[in-house]
């Protein structure tokens, strides 16, 4: 080794120059202040070689951006960990040198010779802060999109160049595909590359003023970096990278509600679903607290006055704390805005606790993000068009939203409209949760039920001949005629061929046609209902393949046609005759109302005994 060393030495100077490093000196001694340096630069290190390794299996474009963060959070080796680390620990960088910029005005880092430090400091925190908003987006998930949207935004409110720099920004006019490459390059170029001259001229300047420092103060007891500071330095790296790792295996500890180990990730961004939960990241959540109390044309006050005229005070904290009243009043004015931040963010906290719009648009975001990964991880995999496109072919995203906003003015899902909310207005129409199910046919053939608002109540049926059949006739059924009817509840029901009954219909043994016509012959079905025979003088429902797929595509289509209400239909309207919807949301409304979805097979069993749930 002493050998290879020499060799070196005499080729390259590394030797010396590496000693030199270790063996500087410390004017007054090796500190724990001293390590704010050492750990920046750690950190950076950290984030640089979890990048790179990220960086191999990401995509930058809108189709493929989601879909390698997916590979990388569930698929790829380890993915989840290396993605976890680069996530929490450029948060602990923000932190980190935010602190660094604090404690540079605590001990009075600014003053003369060190003006340039404290400049370099403040820039180091502004890069690092950029390097992680445009970070941000790189998943390109509803989170990211929106709160990306959100700073563009803030962006264009400056005077004169704003619009300016938001179309450089956004690479157009659209905030599409140009934004994410060109957040991409900011990220994971341009920033880390500014980032790592900032850190090599703040090594450069330490050196210099502690030399400074030895030669202007003989007397000064000095030491070198090895091995005091040196331990000192690694025990604080190790103490925050222990931290990082804590987080990214168990996030549930620190209040991140997100799903299982490693970074947070949204679903699919989608520029045609507004996104109500979004909300900046945690360290400018303080910022979207404060622009509520400048509405309007004010918002350019509190987004680029207030926050510039800030930033221009800490740049003159070198000439204000000249003196002892000066630097007092610097320690006072930041003691002021970082509790002003502090409790700007907990009332923002505080506010969406308090908010049930927000919370159930979290809570739809949680869920969407869960579906999303679901159907990622199904045996179809991701398709080519985009995850986006397995959420908007999914009956089980899709079919609450289409319900709500199409059938919730008259109909009920469970008593709410399909997302859980509940109308102002009564119900006009059946609740349709578990339509065509045994139990629901089972209560709805039950004179107790039936005119109640769950079925024909608020309908113009409530005085038509079911109600009066069911109310009349089978209040009156013996003991064999109530066994028919469960019998053709039965029979009925199995017709839907319901997810949910799958099981309940493979076990029983099937019966003849000509069983299952004279059971509803008995109990008089057949006076108004086609079942399995054509008769153009009934005027109710053809009841074949009452439930199914096909039956509910064709009802919803036009309930007035001559297979269903014909004329006897109550305000219906009839949604693809209309063109209210196409054909492909029809079919996703009746897959959701038949419970009829994907589902992991660990989630198989449940689905098959349970209810078709939101």
């Amino acid at each position: 080794m002493h050998m290879f060393l020499k060799w070196l030495e005499e080729r390259t100077g590394l030797v010396k120059s590496f000693e030199s490093l270790l063996f500087r000196k410390i004017p007054g001694g090796a500190k724990w202040r001293y390590t704010w340096g050492g750990l920046l630069v750690f950190m950076f290190v950290v984030q640089a070689i979890t990048g790179f390794a990220l960086w191999m299996a990401y995509s930058p474009s809108t189709r493929t951006a989601w879909e390698s963060v997916f590979y990388i959070q569930h698929i790829m080796p380890f993915g989840w960990l290396v993605r976890g680390i680069h996530y929490y620990a450029a948060e602990a960088m923000v932190i980190l040198v935010l602190l660094h910029v604090l404690q540079k005005i605590w001990f009075r880092g600014y003053q003369k010779p060190r003006e340039l430090m404290f400049w370099l400091a403040m820039a180091m925190a502004l890069v690092v802060v950029s390097c992680s908003l445009t970070g941000y987006l790189l998943p390109w998930d509803q989170q990211g999109y929106w709160s990306a949207k959100v700073r563009t935004h803030i962006m264009s409110l400056s005077p004169v160049i704003g619009p300016y720099l938001e179309r450089i920004s956004v690479g157009g006019d659209h905030f599409g595909h140009f934004a994410l490459t060109r957040f991409f390059a900011l990220h994971a170029g341009f920033f880390p590359f500014l980032l790592v001259l900032l850190l090599v001229g703040r090594m450069l300047l330490m050196r210099r003023y502690r030399q400074m420092e030895t030669e202007s103060k003989p007397d000064v007891i000095s030491e070198p970096f090895w091995p005091n500071q040196a331990l000192k330095n690694a025990l604080t790296s190790l103490a925050v990278m222990g931290v990082v790792l804590l987080i990214t295996v168990k996030p549930q500890w620190f209040g991140f509600a997100h799903l299982g180990m490693g970074a947070p990730l949204a679903s699919p961004a989608d520029p045609t679903d507004l996104y109500a939960a979004a909300r900046p990241e945690w360290y400018f959540l303080f910022l979207f607290q404060f622009l509520k109390y400048f509405p309007g044309e004010l918002e350019i006050v509190g987004a680029i006055v207030i926050p510039g005229a800030i930033v221009g005070y800490f740049a003159l904290m070198p000439w204000i704390g000249r003196h002892i009243a000066g630097h007092v009043l610097n320690i006072l004015v930041s003691i002021f805005l970082l509790g002003g931040a502090i409790w700007l963010t907990l009332t923002a906290k505080n506010n969406d606790a308090r908010n049930a719009g927000y919370q159930t648009a979290a809570k739809e975001a949680q869920i969407k993000a869960a579906r999303a990964i679901e159907l990622a991880s199904g045996p179809k995999g991701i398709p080519a068009q985009g995850a986006l496109q397995l959420l908007h072919q999914d009956p089980k995203t899709q079919g609450p939203q289409l319900f709500a906003t199409h059938c919730s003015s008259c109909h009920r899902y469970d008593g709410h409209d399909g997302l859980g909310a509940i109308p102002a207005d009564a119900p006009s129409a059946p609740d349709l949760k578990g339509f065509a199910s045994r139990q629901w046919l089972t209560e709805f053939l039950n004179p107790d039920h039936i005119a109640t608002e769950r079925y024909f109540g608020g309908t113009a049926f409530a005085d038509g001949d079911m109600v009066k059949y069911v109310t009349d006739d089978v209040a009156e059924f013996d003991a064999d005629k109530k066994d028919a009817l469960a019998a053709v509840v039965r029979i009925l029901s199995a017709e839907a061929q319901l997810p949910s009954q799958k099981n309940p219909e493979t076990t029983e043994t099937p019966l003849s046609d000509e069983d299952r016509d004279e059971l509803f012959y008995d109990v008089g079905c057949t006076e108004c209902h086609e079942f399995h025979f054509e008769d153009e003088d009934m005027d109710g429902p053809d009841l074949t393949g009452y439930g199914s797929r096909g039956w509910m595509i064709e009802f919803i289509s036009n309930p007035a046609h001559a297979r269903f209400y014909k004329s006897n239909n109550d305000r219906m309207p009839s949604f693809r005759e209309e063109g209210i919807l196409d054909e492909e949301a029809i079919g996703l409304l009746a897959d959701w109302l038949r419970g009829d979805w994907y589902e992991p097979e660990e989630n198989q069993a449940s689905v098959a005994i349970a209810e078709p749930a939101p």
